[in-house]
């Protein structure tokens, strides 16, 4: 497992929070929006009707908007989600914005200070840093640079 690839960060990560179910549940985070393992940081804001798991890490300073759902997936620090998107096998990069309506799979993984706009489709797709994003990217691998 190389962890510096996309793939194998993500399998790291659900390994990790497996492992923690079983010596740590108290560490994971609960509630009535939570499935499976998930890790938030104290400082991230999550609205009770976004759906958030399994095998997801919200990092500080992060927030996820209602009606969201976000499963198997990384926020990193400062990062958010808007209203009613979706996103799954995602990395979102460091203080970088996932607007409303949108849907992020399929190993998407988006640079740090990148905003993807309003009704956006990421399939795949890799966002090199300090971009706006808009529309749709439906071919797995495209590179927006």
């Amino acid at each position: 497992m190389d962890i510096g690839q996309p793939k194998d960060y993500l399998s790291g990560q659900k390994l990790h929070l497996s492992s923690l179910q079983t010596l740590d549940a108290a560490s994971l985070s609960t509630g009535a929006n939570i499935q499976g393992a998930v890790l938030i940081d104290a400082s991230a804001q999550i609205d009770p009707t976004a759906l958030v798991g399994p095998n997801v890490v919200v990092g500080p300073n992060c927030k996820i908007g209602a009606g969201s759902r976000v499963s198997n997936s990384t926020l990193l620090a400062g990062s958010s989600v808007g209203k009613s998107s979706y996103v799954d096998g995602s990395i979102i990069g460091w203080n970088s914005h996932v607007k409303n309506w949108c849907r992020v799979t399929n190993l998407a993984v988006i640079g740090e200070n990148v905003n993807v706009k309003d009704l956006s489709y990421l399939n795949g797709t890799k966002v090199l840093p300090h971009k706006d994003v808009a529309g749709d990217f439906p071919t797995d691998g495209t590179i927006v640079m």
